[in-house]
């Protein structure tokens, strides 16, 4: 289950940090900071649906609805984690400013998306 929650979260945080980038790069500049966010949110949330069904045809086959619940846990554990620690070293940021500074609409988005992350293996295994 640690190995399946830790491919789950490396997966979706590497595709995450590629269309972070690109979205505050290209997208954001272009159409504001808000709706970038909102149209990333989408994609990200098609990731971890791919990610969590190739991941329930392998390494979390096996595992009952409370394991895959618990995989989404730990794996959103690990993204929590590692968002903390780009927020902290790549902006220089504490997390009060961080959270501080994002827009609302956008940041409840993104909490509705954590929890579609979180659930998202148990979903993908009940459709296997």
């Amino acid at each position: 289950m640690l190995l399946a929650a830790a491919l789950y979260f490396a997966l979706v945080f590497a595709a995450g940090f590629v269309l972070g980038v690109l979205r505050t790069l290209w997208l954001a500049p272009r159409v504001g900071g808000r709706r970038a966010e909102l149209l990333e949110m989408p994609l990200m949330l098609g990731v971890s649906a791919l990610a969590a069904a190739a991941l329930a045809r392998g390494p979390a086959a096996e595992l009952v609805m409370s394991g895959r619940l618990l995989m989404g846990g730990l794996a959103l554990l690990m993204l929590l984690g590692a968002e903390l620690l780009v927020v902290k070293l790549m902006r220089g940021m504490s997390l009060s400013r961080y959270f501080a500074g994002r827009d609302p609409v956008a940041l409840a988005a993104y909490l509705v998306a954590l929890l579609g992350f979180a659930l998202m293996p148990a979903v993908a295994g009940a459709a296997t």
